[in-house]
């Protein structure tokens, strides 16, 4: 009421003073916009708890303009202006839920439609995955919006750009680990183009930006051993392929001895032949394969032999083998009937096949590393499995005695592919047990999932970004076979417990011959912190900020999680 009546006095004397009355009108207009913009407070939103938020609470707000205390992440950017964005990434059901789970299913799609919201007027272009600080906007309905302002961070075009990818799996600095990367390089052709099939380049043009941004992604990574799927050509393309590496990855090293010699496993077949859709690429210096080549058909299922490959490699520096295996199982579309049918779980077509390959896959390598000329039974199953952490093929496999290095390493916040604005990993990486104390880590690159569809090679677009529809995933490992895993629990159940001062306790998580590992992420999936776990009793100082954490321990075999709280 005093503000008021204030204002009433000033604009009295000013009227009083200033006669014309055109002034009065435009003066008396400024100070209540000026007392106006005094008095109006800002709404904010408070997100406490992102991973169960709901778009309801923003039913109350409709026709304001808020601003997000807490950061929104995008999730899908197809659409040039319009982005769906929200406190959580949204993840394909079956790479967080058992399918035939359905109570756990179910809460992921909940989660999903409650966390989705259109958020539009959004100018420039951003990536999936990039976080918008501080966003003030309009709020036009319960899911959507328009954009005012904010800020992006993180995971732009410039953190890929500058990645360290032996430090993103754990080896940088480790001059004798080796990395090991599959992609699947979306139809892979030199020649034969099939104009009008969305099948790969359609010209000798196009291709020539296939190959550019195909072979500045892999020299970035600079692998020592690579596996291809969708190599639609023969011998051909992956004779092309590493010749590009040895010139781009060699480009800026000038000691003669460190340089790379990239060759191929040649299976003999030619450009126009039989389609290879699982090839091999790795450095002869460090590494040389052992025996010949192994691969495997699928009894019922009409899938290439072609497919299914695998090959022993020694370490040269140390002597030290493994068994590599590179794989494309069947895709979810088609038509199909019977058992490959869409049994309307999750899974799509074809999932009956697709288990049938991972067992296949399985039944080769335990009579292949039977050969006395192998010596090792350590295994490094990788490629497109065309199936999510939590489908039948996958389980298969980890039913057999395999690791999902995916989950032990990133737990349920990996992925390596996008499809409907839903993320999760279809390309994995899976070891046995023997083999599994001798990997440092794993990481999906994300230069291709995350990136709108229109910058393929069909663009003119000459950067490594969206050079494939799926990313690289890749591997370190540091070769030593003396290493051992114990896969018997201990007596004591590792546990995660928080004490005073925001220390984060581990107990009971080493053991013997075991490695052990924690890692924290924000609510919404962002790596904070990940350390091994050296002692049985480790406390950790935790210098974060206020907010929900989610901390996941890998130790015995198995993953534990627990929410974390900082007040």
């Amino acid at each position: 009421m005093k503000k008021l009546a204030y204002m009433q006095i000033f604009m009295y004397f000013c009227s009083r003073f200033i006669k014309l009355r055109y002034m009065k009108t435009r003066f008396s207009l400024l100070v209540a916009l000026l007392f106006a913009g005094y008095s109006i407070a800002q709404v904010h939103i408070r997100i406490d708890d992102p991973e169960t938020w709901s778009s309801d609470a923003l039913i109350p707000y409709i026709g304001q303009t808020v601003i997000f205390d807490s950061p929104l992440v995008v999730s899908s950017n197809a659409s040039y202006s319009t982005y769906i964005v929200g406190p959580r990434r949204l993840f394909t059901p079956t790479n967080q839920a058992y399918p035939r789970d359905t109570a756990a299913y179910n809460s992921v799609l909940r989660l999903n439609n409650s966390g989705a919201i259109e958020l539009s007027d959004i100018s420039g272009y951003h990536r999936c995955g990039e976080k918008i600080y501080n966003l003030k906007a309009r709020v036009n309905s319960k899911n959507r919006l328009t954009w005012v302002s904010g800020s992006w961070k993180g995971n732009s075009r410039s953190d890929m750009e500058n990645a360290n990818i032996r430090k993103m799996v754990n080896v940088d600095g480790c001059d004798d680990c080796l990395l090991v990367c599959t992609m699947n390089l979306e139809y892979y052709l030199t020649t034969d183009f099939r104009p009008g099939s969305g099948q790969g380049p359609e010209d000798a043009a196009e291709h020539t930006t296939q190959r550019i941004k195909v072979s500045k992604a892999l020299a970035q990574i600079g692998a020592d051993l690579y596996g291809f799927v969708e190599i639609q050509q023969g011998q051909g393309a992956v004779a092309e392929i590493a010749a590009d590496l040895n010139l781009y990855v060699n480009r800026t090293i000038s000691d003669p001895d460190k340089k790379h010699e990239y060759t191929y496993i040649n299976d003999k077949s030619i450009v126009n032949g039989t389609y290879t859709t699982a090839a091999f690429v790795y450095d002869a210096k460090k590494l040389k394969p052992i025996g010949v080549l192994q691969e495997t058909s699928v009894a019922g299922a009409s899938i290439p032999a072609n497919r299914h490959r695998m090959i022993c490699f020694e370490e040269i520096a140390t002597g030290e083998r493994f068994i590599f295996s590179v794989n494309h199982f069947k895709a979810k579309r088609g038509s199909a009937s019977g058992a490959d049918a869409d049994q309307h779980d999750g899974q799509g077509l074809f999932n009956a096949a697709r288990t049938k390959e991972a067992q296949a896959v399985i039944d080769l390598y335990k009579g292949y590393y039977s050969n006395k000329a192998i010596k090792d039974k350590d295994i490094l199953i990788m490629g497109d499995l065309n199936a999510y952490a939590k489908e039948d093929p996958i389980t298969r496999m980890i039913g057999n005695g395999m690791i999902d290095l995916h989950r032990a390493f990133h737990a349920d916040s990996s992925y390596s592919y996008q499809f409907a604005g839903l993320a999760g990993y279809l390309d994995h990486a899976l070891v046995n047990a023997t083999l599994f104390p001798q990997i440092k880590g794993v990481a999906a690159f994300n230069i291709n999932s995350d990136e709108r569809d229109s910058y393929t090679y069909e663009s003119g677009d000459v950067t490594m970004f969206r050079c494939s529809d799926h990313d690289p995933v890749i591997v370190g490992l540091k070769l030593d076979s003396t290493l051992m895993y114990d896969p018997s629990p201990s007596v004591n159940v590792a546990e995660i417990a928080s004490g005073e001062d925001n220390e984060l306790i581990i107990h009971n998580a080493v053991k013997d011959g075991q490695r052990a590992f924690y890692a924290i992420y924000s609510i919404n999936g962002t790596l904070i912190e990940r350390k091994e776990i050296l002692e049985n009793d480790q406390r950790e100082a935790l210098p974060l900020s206020p907010g929900v954490y989610i901390v996941y321990l890998y130790a015995e075999g198995r993953v534990y999680q627990r929410k974390l709280i900082i007040r």
